[in-house]
């Protein structure tokens, strides 16, 4: 069953003095936590006043914080974002309804692993695959011939390489 919340960033500092809160995201892009007009916070809906991305982090006022000793209070803090109603283009997926998937070789229907790690590296993810050896699988459609995460699992071509524990 997919997570209705799913942790989405986390407030590394503050800026300013008013109470804005610097948050590094843990998404494809800052510009995807803007769109947000609530986060969660220790499971708590947080209204959001603003949000803008500035230097690949998001700055933003959040309801109650009004002072820089209200948003130190939330450094460290880990936010999470309300999935229903998140559009997401067609071919991608939430990490976390990645993890755990059953991997299979397309090629001999063999069950391979389960993804265990989804590194996300500049050019693409890499799916860093666990069982009886380990994988990691560049996430490109040369490689991934099949993904039904509502089935629970992914189908992989595979090349020489890509077992790492050899």
């Amino acid at each position: 069953m997919k997570n209705q919340f799913l942790e989405a960033g986390q407030i590394v500092n503050t800026h300013g003095i008013q109470g804005e809160v610097k948050i590094v995201p843990w998404c494809d892009t800052p510009d995807f936590l803007c769109q947000f007009d609530t986060f969660y916070l220790d499971g708590k809906p947080v209204k959001v006043r603003s949000a803008r991305v500035h230097k690949g982090n998001v700055l933003a006022t959040l309801e109650g914080v009004t002072d820089v000793n209200g948003a130190m209070a939330l450094k460290g803090k880990v936010l999470s974002i309300d999935r229903t109603g998140v559009e997401l283009p067609d071919g991608r997926h939430f990490i976390a309804d990645l993890m755990g998937l059953d991997v299979i070789d397309a090629a001999t229907g063999e069950k391979i692993g389960v993804v265990a790690d989804v590194l996300t590296p500049p050019a693409h993810e890499v799916y860093v695959v666990k069982g009886e050896h380990e994988y990691m699988i560049p996430a490109v459609d040369e490689f991934l011939a099949e993904t039904d995460v509502e089935a629970g699992y992914i189908k992989v071509r595979l090349i020489e390489g890509m077992r790492t524990d050899v």
